[in-house]
């Protein structure tokens, strides 16, 4: 009975040692790093693999530093890479920052907030604050609309806001009320598409000019002004007054291909020099023989003359 009791006994002092032998095999793998800065270290950055000296890990006051400066246990593999539990992907622009002190932040939102994430894990206060800047710089930018088109309250803003442009600009007067007799039948239907073009060039052209949209003037019904440079430089003007057996009304039209030409001519001033004159004189010319009535308002016209001349033809 004594044999077989020591037996026991030793057999279960030797799995106590195994079991303690086992936990200085575990414990071994956290090891404690202080060397050289000179020294090269090889890191395991959630499967991302990284190599570079202990001297850039410990530059700046982060929690590297206290990992790689004695402070810290480390946990490595067998291999002898040391496993930091993070994501790898911004670790590179982590180790450049240390290096250098600056870094060129990443182009989207979602890859700067992870990179914040990062810096703040890693306590570089230093790189998690020009992040943090940029990021709600970002979504301010993003939250604004792309195009905006001001609504002029004035003469006095008109001015302010074509002065103060280093962009070209186009104006769409539109006031439907500016109106002293009946329109003609197509003319609602025209002043919608004037305003749809103007709609359209500001998607197009809103980063190369400045579009202003004017309700409140009261000198025309219809109007399209380009100004180049702060001065006003043509105009397209939509309305005319015509005449159906002895009765005025009032048509507009949207002269699609003068307004995008004229909206070409004024591309031309986005330089500070002045548009070559010759090729505007070029362009100019394709209109120049033009008469200022449409096929239609000649129509109109003509058959107001033959109405009167019938009348004076037959007095009775």
């Amino acid at each position: 009975m004594q044999t077989d009791y020591l037996e026991y006994h030793d057999k279960k002092k030797l799995h106590i040692v195994r079991v303690f032998q086992a936990n200085l095999i575990v414990m071994s793998d956290k090891t404690v790093i202080k060397g050289n800065p000179s020294e090269y270290v090889k890191l395991n950055v959630g499967g991302c693999l990284y190599y570079t000296t202990i001297g850039t890990l410990t530059k700046h006051d982060t929690m590297l530093r206290a990992m790689f400066s004695g402070r810290m246990e480390v946990l490595s593999d067998s291999d002898g890479w040391i496993l930091i539990d993070r994501s790898g992907k911004h670790f590179g622009t982590i180790l450049n920052f240390l290096r250098d002190g600056t870094v060129t932040l990443p182009e989207t939102s979602k890859d700067l907030a992870e990179l914040l994430a990062e810096a703040k894990y890693y306590c570089i206060g230093e790189l998690a604050e020009p992040c943090n800047q940029a990021l709600t710089k970002r979504k301010e930018r993003e939250a604004e609309p792309i195009c905006k088109v001001p609504l002029i309250t004035s003469q006095k803003e008109e001015e302010m806001l074509i002065s103060s442009t280093t962009k070209p600009a186009i104006k769409l007067l539109i006031n439907r009320h500016n109106n002293k007799y009946s329109y003609t039948s197509t003319s609602d239907d025209n002043l919608l598409k004037n305003i749809e073009l103007f709609d359209k060039l500001s998607l197009w052209y809103s980063n190369r000019v400045l579009f202003i949209k004017d309700v409140i003037s009261t000198s025309e019904i219809c109007c399209w002004v380009f100004y180049g440079h702060g001065k006003k430089v043509s105009e397209v003007c939509c309305t005319s007054i015509v005449y159906a057996t002895d009765k005025k009304h009032t048509k507009v039209e949207c002269p699609e291909a003068r307004i995008y030409e004229e909206t070409l001519n004024i591309l031309l001033y986005e330089s500070r020099n002045a548009p070559d004159q010759e090729l505007m004189q070029a362009t100019a010319a394709r209109g120049s023989g033009m008469s200022s009535y449409t096929s239609d308002e000649e129509e109109e016209r003509s058959g107001l003359d033959r109405l009167r001349s019938n009348k004076s033809n037959n007095p009775g």
